[in-house]
């Protein structure tokens, strides 16, 4: 079995369980109050559920890499998306609309025509401290400032955060087989020298702020904040790969024109497949509504109840 072969079918397991962790994510935040802190999720089994799926995710995704580029492994994260609607669609009791099945197709075929032009080869090529250090600094600063513009009135903090996500874990991915590529390729000394073991320390600090950050967007709902993790991720570490990590398309002219189709085809399908309504969702945890009197006003004394959290249904 080739290892184009084992990274592809390795990415489409590890697109599973991301997109059911997606799921669950968007659920909890679905039923948790805006203001809840970190503490109480660690409460809630919900919120260990949907990290051991991530973790589940995580470990196939470490495993792709070691086989596959990141130009090859990353866009094959677009399938998280449309595994995540259908699940999504069957959870809420509802029908997948005609627009998310043409979103899965268009998704679909762009990615088979960036497979085509991607390398087939298991990597070997690391990236030196000094690029891990400032990749970092370049990828806090930018994460700081989609933070920080999240909270001014208007600024969409779900896709916000939802990019913020995308950038940290694609950032993650690279660093990922940076650690792997350096621990399976090595055939004299340590295991684990300092500078493998300050890159996987990196990558732990990544892969627990893009699971927050994305817990965080997912209370605007699904389609909207996954799309965007799915989009802003392989960017951030196809771009560390054709950058700093001598990955090349195949092809030439011919090859680069073919990704460039792919790619605005699989934008096309993953733009679809969130052109979604928002319903109001049931509110399991959330006060109960006051009493009202005979006229239909609210008693003085109570408080009007929080609205509930919304969650997704398709339009049509």
């Amino acid at each position: 079995m080739s290892a184009t072969v084992l990274a592809v079918g390795l990415s489409l397991l590890s697109a599973v369980g991301y997109a059911t962790a997606a799921v669950a994510q968007e659920r909890l935040a679905a039923r948790t109050l805006p203001k809840a802190g970190l503490l109480r999720l660690l409460g809630r089994g919900a919120w260990w559920w949907s990290v051991g799926l991530n973790a589940a995710g995580a470990l196939l995704h470490v495993a792709a890499l070691k086989y596959g580029s990141l130009t090859l492994v990353q866009p094959l994260g677009a399938l998280t998306l449309v595994a995540a609607v259908p699940l999504g669609a069957r959870l809420a009791g509802r029908r997948v609309a005609r627009v998310e099945w043409r979103g899965t197709v268009l998704t679909l075929l762009g990615l088979g025509a960036l497979l085509l032009t991607t390398g087939g080869s298991a990597p070997h090529e690391t990236l030196a401290l000094p690029d891990v250090l400032g990749i970092a600094v370049v990828s806090l600063v930018l994460v700081g400032v989609l933070v920080r513009r999240a909270g001014r009135p208007g600024g969409r903090p779900g896709l916000r955060f939802a990019a913020a996500s995308g950038i940290v874990s694609g950032i993650a991915s690279a660093l990922t087989q940076t650690v792997t590529v350096s621990m399976t390729d090595r055939a004299t000394g340590p295991l684990l020298d300092w500078r493998t073991a300050v890159v996987a320390l990196l990558v732990a600090a990544f892969a627990v702020g893009g699971l927050l950050l994305s817990q965080t967007a997912y209370r605007d709902g699904l389609g909207a904040p996954l799309a965007m993790v799915t989009l802003a991720n392989p960017v951030a570490a196809s771009a560390i790969g054709l950058a700093l990590l001598g990955e090349r398309l195949q092809g030439g002219a011919t090859g680069v024109l073919l990704a460039l189709v792919g790619a605005v085809a699989a934008a096309r399908g993953v733009v679809l497949l969130t052109r979604t309504t928002v319903t109001t969702a049931p509110a399991t945890n959330l006060p109960a509504m006051p009493p009202q009197d005979r006229a239909g006003a609210r008693t003085p004394a109570a408080a009007p109840a929080p609205t509930p959290a919304p969650v997704l249904s398709s339009r049509q």
